[in-house]
């Protein structure tokens, strides 16, 4: 029987003023046309560098362009507009161009460059994108970055506040491993053990990692690192499963029922203290993490509300309904509603309604 083939990407480089040997990376795997996306505004900060390092490596720049729009049809028109000779994407910046620059590869069959100039998810090495198909954001498949090109620098010049959605989204692996244990136990899926190793690996390496600031180096590699490992993870499983359980469901569900959802790690990291509360496994570690890292003393700034919360635990099993985590079972989801009302930590986040 034969062994199971999954992609890799062929270049990971994650360090310190990684961005100006890009050009580098590009021609040494033999690519001479690239195509260039862009995040809004961030021409006038990188453009320069990047554009040097391609030229100096001979590499020819088809177009280049920033991108706003995350709307499927606007994606569809500019894939088909790339010219015939380019055989590379590039795509620099935040989730939304790095989704566009991804769809865009899987629709023209081009290998993808993922420059993420924040660490806010692990977006930037997964195989699918957030887009907006009929007005909703709507997850569809994409393509895995040929290559990862993370410049530290650029990650800690970041607002802090995509540092938190970074560390919220890859501690939520935590709680998303326990509902794929749990799906598995009853009897709606089979786990992968590389792909659980994996993912595990991943997310202990980072909540392990000492650290007084999170601008660190070491802190801000450990993020990054293990926020590519979950796309590599979700890859060998053939799933989202490893790294995206009822708290991302939980997320999903705010972004279908607010008009200003938050940044996706930041929803995902508050569903993940409370998901692990209703598993009882690893809340005082989410916790701990959450604490010392001032992730939870720039949530209480945000002032969400625990009714939005409320409403989105209902309405998490109808998001992915051939799932079967917690909150897909009556009980579990009137226990999230009792922890969201009477959890000492959550009172100190949410605002008092009730």
């Amino acid at each position: 029987m034969a062994g199971s083939h999954i992609a890799i990407p062929t270049i990971l480089k994650v360090g310190k003023g990684t961005l100006k040997n890009l050009g580098k990376y590009i021609r040494s795997n033999g690519m001479e046309h690239a195509v260039l996306y862009f995040g809004n505004g961030l021409i006038d900060m990188f453009g320069h560098d990047v554009m040097d390092s391609l030229k100096e490596e001979g590499v020819t720049v088809m177009e280049y362009r920033e991108l706003d729009s995350t709307k499927i049809e606007d994606i569809i028109e500019l894939a088909f507009a790339i010219e015939p000779k380019a055989q590379v994407i590039v795509g620099i910046g935040g989730g939304k161009v790095i989704d566009v620059a991804k769809y865009a590869a899987y629709l023209r069959k081009l290998p993808f460059i993922s420059v993420p100039t924040s660490a806010s998810s692990d977006g930037f090495s997964s195989a699918s994108a957030s887009l907006i198909v009929n007005g909703r954001r709507t997850s569809v498949p994409a393509r895995l970055a040929y290559g990862i090109v993370v410049d530290t620098d650029i990650i800690k010049s970041a607002p802090e506040k995509f540092l938190y959605s970074g560390i919220g989204d890859l501690v939520s692996k935590i709680t998303a491993l326990y509902d794929w244990v749990y799906e598995d136990r009853m009897g709606y899926t089979t786990l992968n053990d590389f792909a659980m190793m994996i993912a595990k690996k991943a997310v202990n390496s980072f909540v392990r990692t000492p650290f007084t600031d999170i601008h660190e180096d070491l802190f801000l590699r450990e993020l990054v690192d293990s926020l590519a490992m979950s796309g590599i993870a979700n890859e060998i499983a053939g799933s989202s499963a490893p790294t995206s359980g009822s708290e991302h469901l939980i997320s999903h569900a705010l972004d279908k029922t607010l008009e200003q959802p938050m940044l996706h790690g930041i929803q995902v990291g508050v569903a993940t203290y409370l998901m692990s509360r209703v598993q009882d496994h690893r809340y005082k570690r989410v916790n701990t993490i959450f604490t010392d890292t001032g992730f939870w003393d720039y949530v209480a700034t945000l002032d969400m509300k625990r009714e939005d919360f409320e409403r989105a635990i209902d309405l998490a099993p109808s998001i992915k309904p051939f799932r079967h985590t917690y909150l897909h079972e009556e009980k579990y989801r009137r226990l999230a509603k009792e922890i969201l009302w009477e959890d000492e930590t959550l009172k100190r986040v949410f605002k008092q309604e009730k």
